[in-house]
């Protein structure tokens, strides 16, 4: 299962428990403590939307180009100092 089905199945996941659970939360009571656990979970459970909804929209695609691209460098990097290693140590014996 790749990342954007991953991201969809959660996203789903998310989207029904928040509308299963909005309806039966005890809110606009003042301030009790079963207020102030509804508010702190309907805003995790907005925070775990929003991120799903984040990587599905694509929003940081240049930054993961950029990501890629470093990444790519350091692999590249890490190559070239395992193999002058190697090859200092076989110039050595």
């Amino acid at each position: 299962m790749n990342r954007t089905t991953k991201s969809v199945l959660y996203l789903s996941a998310a989207l029904g428990m928040l509308i299963y659970a909005v309806p039966r939360l005890t809110i606009g009571q003042g301030w009790t403590l079963p207020t102030i656990f509804a508010v702190a979970w309907i805003l995790f459970a907005l925070a775990i939307i929003g991120s799903h909804l984040y990587w599905l929209l694509r929003v940081n695609e240049e930054t993961d180009a950029q990501l890629d691209r470093v990444k790519k460098y350091r692999r590249r990097q890490f190559r070239q100092l395992i193999e002058h290693s190697i090859v200092r140590r076989t110039g050595q014996q």
